[in-house]
């Protein structure tokens, strides 16, 4: 009996130890080895979810980014990448492949990637509504309503009428919850009528457009027109997701209640809290970043939980932020990389994937899909159109208002996206909508240029100016601007010039600008001429003084932040620090001056530049080299950079070069290098009296800098000869008659070995024979009387501040010669304000640059000799207006 009960016990015991075994064995811990023990990398688990969502991100980002190149050169914006990035991973294209989308983007790991897209959506409506100023609406309130409400009627009621069809035809598919027509209809009609305000901004920008008549009506109408189709959307969700009506108007009571709430309530507390920390005047403190975060995501949790969506949450809170100081351009700079570059490629990417271009199918389908673009089209360019004509536009800018207006772009996607999970679309009119979307926005840029392109915007505004009539004859008479050709053609001073502000060369600017400043000539007065005294009266006779126009352009980046800066550009050119300083400047040294800022792609630089110099009818354009060789202007810390660096920055060269072959008048390119009368401070070696010691270099005091007692400048020219030394010789002239300045002109004579070997790069027989007809058949005489005429013609006053030299030289070494005739003459005197050196850029006799130096391609040979030796004084390069010599 008692063994009988202990074996009973032990096969118990082992059937229990072997049974927890293989418990054990089933539910034991995960390998923790990852690959190493043999688990595939994108293996999908609900505990640790982000091995597979890191793999997902990777490709999304990867092939967004890859498609956006191609895209980016027909003026696509980047959303275009990202649908089509989706489209081709989701089921129209690589999910057809068997395996492939089990393996990266299982059914199972979809809800982490879209919790993660929708959390940068809500950030992205921030970011929207931080770009919608209010102000552009309330200062241009008229054609907002006209252009923004007929751009939003006609449309809808376009979108009503084809979604009895559409609700017929597709409503009851799989996916889609019974609702009834006026819902379906309110939705489509929402769909077709919204704008896509961001991609405008956008496209209006990269057209430069935001300045003129067009973009402003379109920006301001777009604003309106955001709220409004938000307004609309949100209603219809809350339709959609409540039963009976009597709930549905609850919930919008309750979003109305907190729309105040935001407006009354908290945006007193939150302005009141910016400015308390100093984040309006300084930009956003950490602290102040983090409350406007918890203040965006309560707002989405609110609207959410009442049944609305979170990004309306999102979007309320953008709007009550404010614009003063830059405070919303500098919160977007904050938290906008994170959100395009991450969030928003993964969020449209999942709009490519749930578009599934098979469900196209038939010939009924093709036919709305063929009727839904062609009402997107037609209801907002014949809205906007006729809305902009009755502003009393013309028909062309009404007709590329419009166009603009049909725009669908990311927020169509958007409003499409989330009729998808209300289930109010289904997936076959999802990727018809979602084609719409696509054709809408690819269509738009293109619209545009063809409607509206530079050349008649152009002729437009000399019509608007009164200059030309319809057809584009001028107004005066053709005798009248001969003389006045004629005129302009002898006044060879300048009257007028245009200065492209940077932030590096201020100091060389004020300086070069007070040498060129008003002219005040004495005048005795008449004999005969009433005066209260006995004595002779001297009359000063004020001549007209120099107007300059500072230019400041500050680099457009893909960024919203940059957009923003773009539409705010007045407001900028009237506060800019950098433009004002330079308005007093002037102004205290006797210049009438302008200033403006302007936000441009760094690529069309040189265009802008070159447009104002047409636009303001300039005489001549300064343009200051940069002090670290590259165009970027507002670095915070300034940095010395080494002058290999300096002189081969290649988007810097190329901004330069571009300059000078569209340039419209003669142009400088100043080289400055201590021209402002500072110059570097070296520290004295001190002993020290302890073997250790707490004084560090750092620790030492900045000696005062005492005031320039010698405010003189030598100015060193040599001539060659050809149109841009004629036009700099003139201009050293002009600069003399200031009294602190000394001239010496060398006269560079070519002795008569010299021809022989004119150009030093290999050419074939043609180029060769073409080059040395250049120098024979160059205007010699011309350089020659020129150079004599206005040595025997100075006035007195000049003539003994002005100095002539003749500098036998030869092909050979010229260049050597010109840097050694240089040197002989400046930096001679270390306590003066600066020397400078002033050179023609092109010059048919020197062509001792090779094919690979890009500075001599830029300041000519001369000019790239003398800035690598390092002379103590600055270098002026001139180049005339015009192709001038070849070279």
């Amino acid at each position: 009996m008692a063994s009988a009960t202990v074996s009973s016990y032990v096969a118990a015991t082992l059937t229990a130890v072997s049974t927890a075994a293989s418990a054990s064995s089933t539910n034991r811990a995960s390998p923790q080895g990852g690959v190493i023990e043999g688990v595939k990398p994108n293996t999908y688990s609900t505990s640790d979810p982000l091995k597979l969502f890191i793999i997902q991100a990777g490709i999304i980002i990867i092939l967004c980014r890859l498609l956006h190149y191609p895209l980016s050169l027909i003026g696509q914006p980047r959303v275009i990448a990202e649908v089509v990035g989706g489209i081709i991973l989701g089921p129209s294209v690589l999910a057809r492949i068997d395996g492939f989308k089990p393996a990266l983007f299982p059914t199972e790991s979809m809800p982490v990637l879209s919790n993660v897209a929708n959390l940068g959506l809500v950030l992205f409506l921030f970011l929207i509504a931080l770009e919608l100023d209010m102000r552009m609406f309330t200062s241009n309130w008229r054609v907002a309503l006209s252009v923004g409400l007929a751009g939003m009627i006609l449309p809808f009621g376009l979108g009503v009428a084809i979604a009895w069809g559409l609700y017929n035809q597709f409503h009851g598919e799989e996916g889609t919850v019974p609702i009834s027509f006026g819902v379906y209809a309110l939705f489509i009609g929402t769909a077709l009528a919204i704008t896509a305000f961001p991609v405008l901004c956008r496209i209006l920008t990269e057209l430069n457009l935001l300045s003129t008549s067009v973009g402003v009506t379109v920006l301001a109408a777009g604003v309106g027109n955001d709220v409004i189709g938000w307004i609309l959307l949100a209603l219809c969700v809350a339709l959609v997701n409540n039963s009976s009506g009597l709930t549905a108007l609850y919930v919008l009571l309750a979003c109305i209640g907190w729309i105040l709430l935001l407006v009354f309530a908290v945006k007193p507390a939150f302005h009141w809290a910016l400015r308390k920390t100093g984040s309006i005047q300084n930009g956003p403190t950490q602290g102040m970043v983090a409350l406007t975060l918890l203040l965006v995501l309560t707002s989405a949790w609110f609207t959410d939980i009442i049944g609305v969506h979170a990004i309306f949450g999102g979007f309320l809170v953008g709007l009550i932020c404010p614009h003063d100081g830059g405070f919303a351009i500098k919160l977007t700079e904050k938290i906008e990389d994170l959100v395009t570059v991450l969030f928003l490629p993964l969020y449209f990417t999942l709009s490519g994937l749930n578009t599934d271009l098979s469900l196209l199918n038939d010939g009924t389908t093709w036919g709305y899909t063929i009727a839904v673009i062609v009402i997107a089209f037609a209801g907002k360019i014949i809205g906007g159109t006729l809305a902009a004509r009755a502003m009393k536009l013309v028909w062309r800018e009404s007709f590329t208002i419009g166009a603009l207006m049909s725009c669908k772009g990311l927020v169509e996607l958007i409003v499409l996206n989330i009729g998808l999970q209300a289930k109010i679309l289904s997936k076959r009119t999802f990727t018809l909508f979602v084609v719409m979307a696509l054709v809408t926005t690819i269509a738009t840029s293109p619209m545009v240029k063809l409607l509206y392109p530079p050349s008649y915007q152009k002729k437009l505004e000399a019509w608007k100016r009164g200059e030309i009539d319809w057809d584009g004859q001028p107004l005066h008479s053709e005798g009248a601007n001969q003389a006045d050709s004629a005129q302009r053609a002898q006044n060879t001073k300048i009257r007028r010039l245009l200065v492209y502000l940077r932030l590096d060369s201020l100091p060389s600017i004020f300086t070069f600008i007070s040498l060129l400043g008003e002219e005040n000539v004495i005048v005795k007065s008449s004999l005969d001429a009433p005066h209260d005294n006995d004595a002779e009266q001297d009359a000063l006779v004020r001549k007209r003084p120099l107007e300059v126009h500072a230019l400041r352009i500050l680099e457009l980046t893909e960024r919203t932040s940059s957009v923003m800066q773009v539409a705010e550009s007045d407001e900028f050119s009237r506060r800019d620090p950098v433009v004002n300083a330079f308005r007093t400047f002037s102004q205290l040294h006797d210049v009438a001056v302008s200033g403006s800022v302007v936000v441009a792609a760094e690529d069309s630089y040189a265009q802008v530049l070159v447009s104002h110099a047409s636009d303001h009818d300039s005489d001549f354009v300064l343009i200051p080299w940069s002090e670290g060789g590259s165009n970027t202007i507002d670095q915070s810390t300034p940095f010395k950079a080494s002058t290999e660096d300096r002189f081969s920055g290649r988007a810097h060269l190329e901004f330069i070069q571009n300059t000078l072959n569209k340039a419209v008048c003669n142009t400088g390119i100043f080289i400055g290098n201590g021209f402002s009368g500072i110059a570097p401070i070296h520290r004295p070696r001190q002993a020290l009296s302890r073997v250790v010691s707490g004084i560090s270099l750092r620790s030492h005091k900045e000696p005062a800098l005492l005031p320039i007692s010698d405010k003189t400048h030598h100015l060193f020219f040599p001539f060659i000869g050809g149109v841009d030394d004629r036009v700099a010789l003139r201009f050293v002239l002009q600069l003399a008659r200031n009294p602190n300045i000394t001239v010496t002109i060398a006269h560079l004579n070519w002795t008569s070995d010299g021809d022989d070997d004119v150009a030093a790069i290999p050419e074939s027989p043609g180029a060769a024979a073409e080059s040395k007809q250049a120098v024979i058949t160059e205007i010699t005489a011309q350089d020659m009387f020129l150079l004599s005429s206005l040595q025997s013609s100075l006035a007195p006053e000049l003539a003994s501040r002005v100095a002539f030299a003749d500098v036998s030289v030869n092909s050979s070494s010229v260049l050597n010669q010109a840097v050694d005739a240089a040197n002989a003459k400046v930096g001679l005197n270390p306590r003066n304000a600066g020397d400078i050196i002033v050179v023609g850029r092109r010059h048919s006799r020197l062509t001792f640059k090779t094919p690979e130096d890009e500075l001599a391609e830029t300041v000519g040979s001369l000019g790239a000799k003398l800035t690598r030796e390092g002379l103590k004084a600055s270098l002026l390069v001139i180049q005339a207006a015009g192709p001038g010599l070849e070279w």
